[in-house]
């Protein structure tokens, strides 16, 4: 069973869908107690860092969270999920700690001329770790899909498993032994999207 950190976020019913349809039994948890049993844990995410984790605070997800990770079985997050993972955001003066599974805060696109902010389509991951499961069966530079403001500046930049160029260099996807991240949405984008969800899947078995 792989549990899908039910917290409120906007984009749970794509990724639940997502998650089925390359064959995982997907079950949304709202509880901390319920990824006992869970054989791997994902944490999706839209909107803004604060909201993510106060909520994940309100139904004791956090420490939950934090837990599942230390028990070794795979962990997935998602755009704000991703985000959540480091230690502290700029975004809108945030007072909320991140869950702090990676060391670095999360920072907003600098302003540029023709820069749109937010990044919103498609946009290629340059893979770095070629070696990391979630792109098995991936091609370096395939394009995905992303919507968001912000990024993570990683303090330890060989947890960064691609790279992608948006105005700046920024860290699209970061691994560190069971721990995965994304901050495009895989869930919205198509073939490669579902093939790196059914890798993860994969993972858990």
């Amino acid at each position: 069973m792989i549990a899908l950190l039910d917290y409120g976020a906007g984009n749970l019913r794509s990724v639940f869908k997502a998650l089925a349809h390359v064959g995982a039994d997907v079950r949304m948890v709202t509880r901390p107690e319920e990824l006992d049993s869970a054989h791997a844990v994902v944490l999706p995410g839209v909107g803004a860092f604060d909201d993510c984790l106060n909520s994940m605070h309100r139904q004791e997800l956090f420490l939950g969270a934090r837990e599942f990770v230390k028990t070794g079985r795979p962990f997935l997050g998602i755009c704000v999920g991703y985000q959540a993972l480091f230690e502290r955001s700029e975004e809108f003066n945030s007072c909320a700690a991140g869950l702090a599974v990676f060391s670095g805060r999360v920072v907003r696109f600098s302003a540029q001329p023709g820069l749109k902010i937010p990044q919103i389509g498609w946009n290629q991951v340059r893979l770095l770790r070629p070696e990391c499961p979630l792109y098995n069966g991936i091609p370096d530079q395939t394009y995905f899909y992303f919507v968001h403001s912000f990024y993570p500046q990683p303090t330890d930049p060989s947890i960064v498993a691609t790279e992608t160029n948006y105005g700046t260099t920024f860290a699209s996807s970061v691994w560190r032994d069971n721990v995965f991240a994304t901050q495009f949405h895989p869930e919205k984008s198509q073939k490669a999207g579902l093939q790196l969800l059914h890798n993860f899947v994969a993972l858990s078995k």
